[in-house]
């Protein structure tokens, strides 16, 4: 298990019964990266894979 699992778990825990938007997500990853900034780039990276999922070439 690494250590990011326990967080993701936290979150099905506590919210995993809650629906969200992509557009209310956006915002969430927006203020967290306004506060903290060293994520700037981990939070693009995740926001970048999230969004081409769909994407035919594996290799974008």
């Amino acid at each position: 298990m690494y250590f990011t699992d326990r967080g993701i778990e936290e979150l099905q825990t506590r919210r995993g019964e809650e629906s969200v938007t992509f557009d209310w997500l956006a915002q969430q990853l927006q203020t967290f990266v306004d506060l903290n900034p060293e994520f700037e780039t981990p939070v693009e990276r995740l926001a970048t894979w999230l969004a081409r999922l769909d994407d035919d070439d594996p290799d974008i």
